[in-house]
């Protein structure tokens, strides 16, 4: 009896053991019983019953990674391109992942290689090369399209490497070389031209400038040839007056002034030592004479307090005049 007793808990115990699934959390599990699908297990405690009942199925509703191995595809123009891929999807339905489908991995790797060979076989090598997100966007269209009776969801198709052939690689190369030197060059015959048209306008202001100072200074020129004829007409008529008035006491005082200003040019010169005048010295006597007759004049003579007049200077000896005869004057600096 008592090895029945123990018996019967130690069943009873392995019953319970059997009766209870813990499904952990991102995992749903499906219930079979007598092998038919019945119902989804989420994360959780859940009782089932032993014998009748079993785990068919731990399905992951996490968003997985499928990697696409690399795969050999001819474009529209006929180049031969190796292609790597990955493809992000979740499980949204655990009943038809399971079920609907065998090797779910497969059949998602399966349709997104056939897919990314037609997409990519529709186009030429340029537009694979530079419209990745139009293929990632006509992939996931079609994959996620073909795979919803699947209980998927496809969040992503990125194409992760294309590799043209070697060959296409270098032409590629020196196509992108030729159009940068192409771009270079267009940049600097551009800035060639924008210089040279900044120097001719600069040559044009610098032109207009000069033209306008030479404009400006031969207006001043001329105002400063009209004030000086003014001045010029103002002295002659100041000349003309004072002869006028004090006769050939006048010429001679400015004939004495100029005669004075020549002697001291002649004088002044660093390389004469002896200067000789085709003029006899009584003549300078006589004009230093008529000065003094117009300062007496001037100053009033024969008034109080008029200065008396210089003492008369005795004639110089007269020398016998005789044509080219000059008197002889030594510097004594």
């Amino acid at each position: 009896m008592e090895y029945l007793l123990g018996a019967l808990v130690f069943a009873t115990l392995i019953f319970l053991m059997m009766a209870v699934r813990v499904v952990k959390q991102g995992y749903v599990y499906t219930i079979e019983r007598f092998g038919k699908f019945t119902l989804s297990a989420d994360p959780g405690l859940h009782l089932i019953i032993p014998i009748m009942d079993r785990v068919g199925h731990k399905v992951n509703m996490m968003e997985q990674v499928l990697d696409i191995p690399g795969q050999e595809i001819i474009t529209r123009d006929n180049a031969m391109v190796g292609v790597d891929a990955v493809v992000f999807f979740q499980v949204l339905d655990a009943g038809k992942a399971a079920y609907e489908v065998s090797n779910l991995y497969g059949a998602i790797m399966a349709i997104t290689t056939t897919n990314l060979r037609t997409v990519m076989g529709s186009m030429d090598l340029d537009e694979t090369l530079s419209k990745r997100d139009e293929i990632n966007a006509r992939l996931l269209g079609v994959v996620d399209h073909a795979t919803s009776p699947w209980g998927l969801k496809i969040t992503r198709v990125e194409i992760k490497d294309i590799r043209p052939p070697i060959d296409i690689s270098e032409a590629m190369a020196r196509q992108m070389k030729a159009e940068r030197l192409k771009r270079a060059e267009i940049l600097e015959a551009e800035g060639e031209r924008a210089s040279r048209i900044l120097r001719a306008e600069g040559e044009k202001q610098s032109q207009i400038l000069s033209a306008e100072g030479r404009k400006e200074a031969a207006f001043r020129d001329a105002e400063a040839r009209e004030r000086a004829a003014e001045a010029e007409a103002q002295a002659t008529h100041a000349v003309s007056t004072a002869i006028a008035q004090s006769g050939s006491q006048a010429i001679n005082y400015f004939i004495a002034q100029e005669y004075t200003k020549a002697i001291a040019e002649f004088a002044r010169s660093p390389n004469a030592k002896t200067i000789l005048f085709p003029v006899e010295a009584t003549q300078l006597i006589g004009t230093l004479g008529g000065i003094g007759e117009l300062a007496r004049e001037a100053l009033g003579t024969g008034t109080a307090g008029s200065v008396p007049p210089p003492p008369k200077l005795p004639d110089a000896p007269r020398r016998p005049t005789t044509p080219g005869a000059s008197v002889p004057i030594t510097d004594k600096r």
